[in-house]
């Protein structure tokens, strides 16, 4: 039986759960054939995925979008994926000019710009205050109950936002307009020092996004605070660190370490080109929340008890490994895959299951796994994040 996928003219064989070793049978529906495409390694997983592992995969796509004048924005949390208990994204667009309103979290906030550009402004318990513009590869990061706000330039932007703890909702935060819409008129009238005439037209409710004018030149908006600039720059230019280079790609690193403000999320931003992959590892820190930029790939997470399951995941969305659990990840596409390593933790931290037995000695290396100099030799005491070795790589078929 063919199919023709959208867009495209070649006819597609429709997939089967059968394995080349014979196992399975055929599906003859009814059945999502563009999902089962879409996730190869669910459909016929490989030999050595075994016993039951919770889903590790949630897509943005699969998600409510709250559509607002200025902007929108959608969310995944521990509603929709149960195991990402240690951090929640939020994926938002704001038109030019569009304002993520002034607003506060009991959560820190860390973000990603994906495209555009923004200007953030905040201020912190002293009064000292930020106002910044960040673009494509930018981070940002707000401690817990700073206040802050985002605005779209003359392009608008697109950004990931994270919080430090995965029941966070952006949808219930402490926003300026809703406490404003909820404080009697004559106490505003009190704190502020002006007429109650002057809160007349007040939104009625939480504004969240709303639309305004692309804001002018930085210089235009400077405001000075008699306290000074935060001492901690709340922003860092991802992009512009010199990456950690492989034979299979690049990491590029941010933490508290060089992002002296991010207290309690760690990142990295992982290439891995065509045939090449993110070497088995594991994290001895925190539980791993990821998201893909570009291309695709495929996970493998293996549990302990012989326990493992295998993901494939694509531009838009969101992984997850659970704390010290064993993985790996490929390319499985013919274009380089992005995607962000992010952590509950004031240090990225990993450890590579290559390096550790090149650290170890051979002897008890070759007695464990039963094997001999072919692998022993070619052991490596350096780490390499991402790999690709000639001759010994994966390509899709």
């Amino acid at each position: 039986m063919k199919t023709d996928p959208p867009n495209s003219g070649k006819p597609l064989s429709v997939p089967q759960p059968i394995r080349a070793d014979s196992a399975g049978g055929p599906d003859l529906g009814p059945r999502d054939v563009m999902r089962d495409l879409e996730n190869p390694d669910m459909l016929v997983p490989p030999v050595t995925d075994a016993g039951l592992l919770p889903n590790l995969k949630m897509s943005f796509s699969d998600t409510h979008m709250q559509l607002n004048s200025g902007g929108w924005s959608r969310e995944i949390t521990v509603r929709d994926l149960p195991i990402a208990t240690t951090l929640a994204g939020v994926n938002m667009s704001l038109t030019p000019g569009g304002v993520r309103e002034l607003h506060w979290h009991q959560q820190a906030e860390w973000a990603y710009m994906i495209w555009g550009g923004a200007r953030i402004t905040a201020i912190d318990a002293n009064g000292r205050n930020f106002i910044a513009d960040v673009g494509p590869g930018d981070l940002w990061y707000f401690p817990p109950g700073l206040p802050h706000s985002i605005q779209g330039l003359s392009e608008g932007c697109e950004f990931l936002l994270v919080f430090d703890d995965g029941h966070f909702s952006d949808l219930n935060t402490l926003s300026i307009s809703d406490w404003f819409a909820h404080t009697p008129k004559d106490v505003l009238s009190a704190n502020f020092g002006v007429p109650e005439s002057a809160f007349d037209a007040i939104p009625s409710n939480q504004v969240y996004i709303y639309q305004d004018h692309p804001p002018g030149p930085l210089a235009s908006q400077e405001v000075a605070s008699p306290y000074g600039t935060v001492p901690l720059s709340c922003s860092h230019r991802l992009l512009a660190q010199t990456p950690l280079q492989t034979s299979g790609g690049s990491v590029r690193i941010a933490d508290s370490t060089n992002f002296p403000i991010s207290k309690t999320v760690a990142v990295a931003l992982v290439e891995i080109k065509p045939g090449a992959m993110r070497e088995l590892h594991w994290h001895p820190n925190n539980d791993e929340w990821q998201y893909y930029l570009t291309g695709q790939g495929r996970m493998t997470v293996f549990a302990g008890n012989g326990a493992a399951r295998t993901f494939d995941y694509r531009a838009g969305d969101v992984g997850y490994v659970p704390f010290a659990f064993g993985h790996y990840i490929q390319n499985t596409g013919d274009d380089t895959l992005w995607f962000l390593e992010i952590f509950k933790s004031d240090r990225f931290v990993d450890v590579s299951l290559n390096q550790w037995m090149a650290l170890t000695p051979k002897q008890l290396v070759e007695s464990n796994l039963n094997v001999g100099p072919e692998l022993i030799e070619r052991l490596q005491k350096v780490k390499s994040p991402v790999v690709k070795h000639p001759g010994f790589t994966y390509y899709p078929k």
